[in-house]
């Protein structure tokens, strides 16, 4: 599980992306074959705008670039709202 900062601006992207790519290759090197399910929990999550969004969806590839499947938890109703208005709420969906 990859637990989102509090904060996830333009400047935090390359970070948080690579915290995800690091728990891929973590599990890929333990031969995690158990995780078939990479959650991301957006519960901490406070300050945000919409480079969270392209956090979210490049993690979702990743994952399933994997083979893993995909889902969110705990996003601020505010990021829901975002993702809806920006038409990927649906994207973000468990997979």
């Amino acid at each position: 599980m990859l637990l989102l900062p509090p904060v996830i601006t333009h400047a935090e992207v390359p970070h948080v992306l690579s915290l995800f790519r690091q728990t891929l290759d973590q599990a890929a090197a333990q031969g995690d074959t158990q995780a078939a399910m990479l959650t991301v929990d957006g519960s901490d999550l406070q300050q945000f705008d919409s480079s969270a969004l392209a956090v979210l969806l490049e993690c979702q590839r990743m994952a399933r670039s994997s083979g893993r499947a995909f889902s969110v938890q705990g996003l601020p109703p505010k990021l829901t709202e975002l993702a809806r208005l920006y038409g990927v709420d649906g994207l973000l969906q468990s997979a």
